[in-house]
């Protein structure tokens, strides 16, 4: 019974969620209307659960906003020749928080931004092969020094990780 008792606390343990508003003292603070506005490159990999390198791929978008809202056009060239692209809009809820969505996130993305820090949390449909998996992503981006984004995205299902993804962005030149 008391295994049982640890196995049950490990689960809930890994299913805890880091508040964003620790790193609000960090800098350089990032403003998400003003990094996602113009175009985006970067490269990146995926893991699985094993931490095993599963695809390794390159990224570029193009962002905009205005009153209603912004709009990033994302595109994704996996090293396989695989291509997806996806339009994300969004909705500036505070100062510090924001809502997403896209055709294949299930409901709204949440994004809080605090300090150098930005997490959104979204479910998204993925397809393998001829199924689609209802994937959580718990999705985190820091802004550096120099100006690039750091993200690091964690995939769950039914509360265990199934994945990573670890991804390089930077701003173009205007």
């Amino acid at each position: 019974m008391r295994l049982l008792y640890y196995v049950f606390l490990l689960c809930v343990a890994s299913c805890s969620h880091i508040d964003v508003a620790q790193y609000k003292q960090q800098q350089p603070k990032l403003d998400l209307q003003q990094y996602l506005n113009g175009n985006i490159k970067g490269c990146g990999i995926v893991e699985d659960r094993s931490g095993n390198i599963t695809k390794r791929f390159d990224f570029s978008g193009k962002a905009n906003w205005d009153r209603q809202g912004g709009h990033f056009y994302e595109k994704i060239t996996y090293s396989d020749g695989k291509i997806e692209s996806r339009v994300w809009t969004f909705t500036k809820i505070s100062e510090s928080s924001y809502e997403a969505t896209t055709a294949d996130v299930i409901g709204k993305a949440t994004i809080k931004v605090a300090g150098n820090a930005m997490n959104w949390q979204y479910t998204m449909n993925i397809k393998v092969n001829n199924s689609s998996y209802a994937i959580n992503f718990d999705d985190w981006m820091f802004l550096m020094n120099d100006g690039r984004i750091i993200n690091r995205n964690y995939f769950h299902k039914f509360g265990f990780k199934v994945g990573e993804l670890t991804l390089f962005m930077q701003k173009e030149s205007q």
